[in-house]
């Protein structure tokens, strides 16, 4: 029976994190995997990854999306032979599930995982920062209201590099992807900033994709 094993991901302070279930066995070494499940016969695939998501995280993610099927004949921890992966994003700030068979690893230091949920891992995040140029996606990561240093956070951690502030907030409000609000919040030792929320408004032009340009 094919497996729907879900990426899920989520900023913690200026890193990625993955959630990633403990694999119950007799042996001593602890071992993890992504959150997985047999397909079943009475869901849709996308049913059988949310349920999988929200039962791994307490509580239903931002997104849900298939990536990709695998089935490459490198190993995964049910046997089977195809899987088909899910990314799911949640906005920063998410605690630590409850319960301890399940928690959050930065991705640079994931512990070993079946070579094909590895192969799942890599995808997902490659196909998550391919879409950032195209697609609003970031937003998924941030929660209703955020500053845009926040905002440009994300973007950060997402492509794996600095942008230049003054470059990412023209090329932001070109977008015309969001909106001030009445609301502002203490960032230290400086002015209060003000909070932004996401709310895309259509322009008569076709879409650009937006591009931010690197600290120099």
């Amino acid at each position: 029976m094919p497996t729907i094993d879900v990426v899920i991901l989520t900023p913690h302070g200026r890193r990625l994190s993955v959630l990633l279930r403990r694999v119950e066995g007799g042996k001593s070494k602890e071992r993890w995997a992504l959150p997985w499940e047999a397909m079943r016969a009475d869901e849709s695939i996308e049913e059988s990854a949310a349920h999988i998501a929200a039962e791994a995280l307490g509580s239903a993610p931002n997104l849900v999306e298939q990536v990709a099927a695998f089935g490459d004949g490198r190993r995964h921890p049910s046997g089977s032979p195809l899987s088909v992966a899910f990314l799911a994003l949640v906005a920063s700030g998410a605690p630590a599930p409850v319960g301890g068979s399940t928690a959050w690893f930065a991705l640079d230091d994931v512990p070993a995982l079946a070579p094909r949920q590895r192969a799942m891992l890599d995808a997902a995040l490659q196909a998550l920062r391919s879409r950032l140029e195209q697609s609003p996606v970031a937003f998924q990561l941030l929660p209703a209201t955020f500053t845009l240093s926040e905002l440009q956070e994300i973007y950060e951690i997402l492509l794996g590099r600095r942008l230049h502030k003054a470059s990412f907030r023209r090329a932001l409000q070109a977008a015309w992807l969001v909106e001030p609000t009445d609301e502002w919040r203490s960032e230290g030792r400086g002015r209060p900033a003000q909070l932004f929320r996401y709310a895309p408004r259509k322009r008569r032009s076709t879409r650009r994709g937006v591009r931010f340009e690197d600290v120099g």
